[in-house]
């Protein structure tokens, strides 16, 4: 599938929204889900998502990513119909203005050049814009543990890691993989796959 002749990138996201709108307003169904009902199904879409990327299946995964994205219009439907005041516009604005704010070498006057560079200013910016009190603040409860250490570790790079304790030797492990560049959740979720068929 590619983009029509004539179309602009972004065209077929506004016929999403309409699709969205009309079963919004048409479909008892959908009409009756709320951000609670649908959070299961964002958990698992994205769960299929990653599956589709450890597949290197590009199809699947352009078809899982649009799963992705209608959960994410689906939400903003279900506030904009609750008046919550935010709708799919401010979902897009939201996050168009972050990525401009935070990319400085690209929309200001910022000299990042290299990823780490890149990466270390995106970190400043929101470290500004978001202070934390604890380096666990703005990590999800719900994230897997594996993960949730990866992101600890990158907040506190010293983190002590020492104990003979299961917990501790996960610990040890996931600060090796990182420091491989290595994601231990996909790794280990790679490796499971891998020995079950």
């Amino acid at each position: 599938m590619s983009r029509h002749e004539g179309e602009r990138p972004g065209e077929r996201l506004l016929d999403l929204v309409d699709v969205m709108a009309r079963l919004r307003a048409e479909c008892a169904w959908t009409q009756g889900q709320t951000h609670d009902s649908l959070g299961r199904y964002l958990l698992e879409e994205t769960y299929e998502t990653l599956e589709a990327l450890d597949a290197g299946d590009s199809d699947l995964l352009r078809e899982e990513l649009g799963d992705l994205l209608m959960q994410v219009v689906f939400h903003a439907a279900v506030a904009a119909d609750t008046g919550e005041g935010w709708d799919v516009d401010d979902v897009a604005a939201g996050i168009t203005d972050k990525l401009v704010r935070r990319n400085p070498h690209v929309f200001a006057d910022g000299d990042a050049r290299t990823p780490e560079q890149i990466d270390a200013a995106w970190q400043a910016v929101k470290a500004q814009e978001k202070p934390r009190e604890s380096p666990l603040e703005g990590i999800a409860r719900d994230l897997p543990a594996l993960a949730t250490a990866r992101k600890a570790l990158d907040r506190v790079p010293d983190l002590d890691t020492s104990g003979d304790d299961v917990g501790s030797r996960l610990l040890q492990l996931v600060a090796e993989a990182r420091a491989q560049g290595v994601d231990a959740e996909e790794a280990l979720r790679r490796a499971v796959r891998s020995r079950l068929g």
